[in-house]
């Protein structure tokens, strides 16, 4: 699964993440499971034909998950430095495509995206609920 535009785009989403006070965001699950979530999501909306990332949920899900840092303290800088800190993005990503292997996801098998994602929208998920 090479191309996981994932965290690019869970990165270009998170960007917006932009402001917290436990020394580090990375410490904070909800943000972490929820940028895992929304590269998930990319990732099947890229690979799946029929299904595509509903893009302003996604900026309102993010953005959520910023208010929820600056909640906690974080500054705008400790919350940029952590969206820019490479070893945590290949992190999240290796999480994601682990997930998504464990939920079906075979590179090899185009169709393994679609099947994923309609299971995911069809248990309401908060992958299925970024996708439509």
């Amino acid at each position: 699964m090479k191309s996981l535009n994932l965290m690019a785009g869970a990165a270009a989403l998170a960007f917006t993440l932009s402001g917290a006070a436990s020394a580090n965001p990375a410490n904070v699950e909800r943000v972490t499971e929820g940028l895992i979530a929304a590269g998930m999501a990319i990732e099947l909306g890229d690979k799946c034909d029929g299904v595509s990332v509903r893009l302003i949920r996604g900026y309102s899900f993010l953005n959520s998950l910023k208010s929820h840092l600056e909640s906690l303290g974080y500054s705008d800088d400790e919350i940029d430095a952590y969206i820019d800190n490479k070893a945590e993005k290949e992190r999240l990503i290796e999480i994601a495509y682990g997930r998504l292997a464990a939920l079906g996801v075979d590179a090899s098998n185009p169709s393994s995206y679609c099947a994923v994602a309609q299971d995911q929208m069809a248990q309401g998920t908060q992958v299925g609920r970024l996708l439509r």
